[in-house]
């Protein structure tokens, strides 16, 4: 099993291109299945999560074929028929998201069987809500064995959709099923993350018509079929986020390209507080980190535009070495603190309540060997490990490789000491 190996010390200088938004590219792939025309997606990031989705669209009958082009990195999907309305267990619990290919399926063909997800690492994060979305809009659901089994033979029916909670799965799910639907799909309380204005951009460049995402109402007119299109995906927020963290702990100049600040300044607005220099951008963000020692600021996770849940790990390394104390509250996802006692391998002082993490800034970590939880754990004990004294090893960094594209390669061209070492114990050249 590979792992990821850092000597801490060097500061970060130089430009990191930002890359496309995975959570916004999978949705945007499941799309694929509401037309029978190409679907062509550009600014595509390479991951291990877009290649789990695109085994099982292939499964179920789309042709996916990656390629460079003169708009970098893209995609192309082509469905001209669903061959099989069967996602099975070990295509779709690989990736949770690969479950929203449900309601296309449905909303195309009528009919579906998909395996239910599974666990998570970082929470229950139950389905209940894309469910009751999809039964709202007509389908008949059953459950057997851990199967969902779907029908909708005379198609889906516009319909109100309250959700009792924000959910963006769920709201994605919804409106990738009620593009098709017949009469106009209503969500309140919808989720009003950026990625929603991408799939909404992307739907209605196919052909649907779409209004509201962004805000707490997103109203859907369904209609009769969808085309084919062209779409670029949104720059990944997360990612930014994460480099711009990385930048702020490793000391420096680094200028983020491709990138729209605006989907981050609730991290920005932070790491100002505690010091760090930041300089919006026409294409993106530049960090500078000149003082000696950051201070300790306090986060309180929010759906957006507030602070990002996938940014709280990331967050909590660069405070482990901030002057004071810091008060971290997450509010997202339950056991979402698991990185803490693999940092606090590292030396830092962290204690864990419920919902909250107090971190009192120590003056050096020490590098050591970690472990890496899920995603974005994963990547906060590689900030840690720029900083640390000595060689930090992350192990398990097949939850890296699911959202960071050329983490190593990225952060290596700023002068970082990086490297990857494969399963053989040999780094890999």
């Amino acid at each position: 099993m590979d792992r990821i190996a850092i000597i801490g010390g060097a500061r970060l200088n130089g430009e990191i291109p930002v890359s496309g938004a995975k959570n916004s590219a999978i949705k945007l792939m499941a799309a694929s299945l509401l037309t029978d025309e190409p679907l062509r997606l550009t600014n595509m990031p390479r991951l291990a999560d877009t290649r789990f989705l695109g085994k099982l669209l292939m499964r179920l009958g789309v042709s996916v074929t990656e390629s460079d082009g003169a708009d970098g990195q893209q995609t192309l999907l082509h469905a001209p028929e669903i061959t099989s309305g069967f996602a099975p267990y070990e295509l779709v619990s690989q990736m949770r998201a690969s479950f929203n290919v449900l309601g296309p399926l449905i909303a195309r063909t009528g009919q579906a069987k998909v395996s239910l997800p599974g666990g998570c690492t970082i929470g229950a994060r139950p389905v209940d809500l894309h469910l009751q979305a999809l039964e709202a809009l007509g389908a008949k659901i059953d459950l057997h064995e851990g199967y969902v089994y779907a029908q909708a033979p005379r198609g889906l029916q516009g319909a109100e959709i309250t959700f009792p909670i924000v959910s963006v799965g769920a709201t994605e799910h919804a409106m990738l099923a009620a593009v098709l639907a017949q009469g106009t799909t209503v969500l309140h309380n919808a989720a009003c993350e950026p990625e929603l204005i991408d799939l909404q951009e992307c739907l209605n460049a196919m052909g649907a018509k779409v209004e509201g995402a962004g805000t707490s109402t997103v109203t859907i007119t369904g209609v009769a079929r969808l085309h084919g299109a062209t779409h670029s995906v949104i720059p990944d927020r997360i990612e930014m986020g994460t480099y711009a963290v990385a930048a702020a702990m490793a000391g420096g100049e680094v200028r983020l390209t491709k990138a729209r600040p605006g989907l981050i300044d609730s991290l920005l607005d932070k790491l100002e507080e505690a010091g760090c220099g930041v300089e919006r951008t026409a294409d993106g963000v530049i960090i500078r980190r000149n003082v000696e020692r950051l201070k300790a600021v306090d986060i309180e996770t929010a759906a957006f535009p507030g602070f990002a849940t996938d940014l709280q790990a990331q967050f909590m390394a660069l405070m482990t070495v901030a002057d004071g104390e810091s008060r971290i509250r997450e509010t997202i996802f339950e056991n979402r603190f698991m990185h803490a006692p693999e940092l606090m391998r590292l030396g830092a002082d962290i204690s864990v309540s419920g919902g909250e993490a107090r971190v009192r800034g120590v003056s050096q970590l020490e590098g050591a060997e970690v472990m890496a939880t899920d995603l974005r754990a994963s990547v906060s004990l590689v900030i840690a490990g720029l900083v640390a004294r000595g060689e930090t090893t992350v192990s398990r960094i097949y939850h890296l490789d699911r959202g960071f594209e050329r983490l190593e390669e990225k952060l290596t061209a700023c002068g970082a000491q990086v490297r990857r070492i494969q399963g053989d114990g040999e780094p890999e050249l």
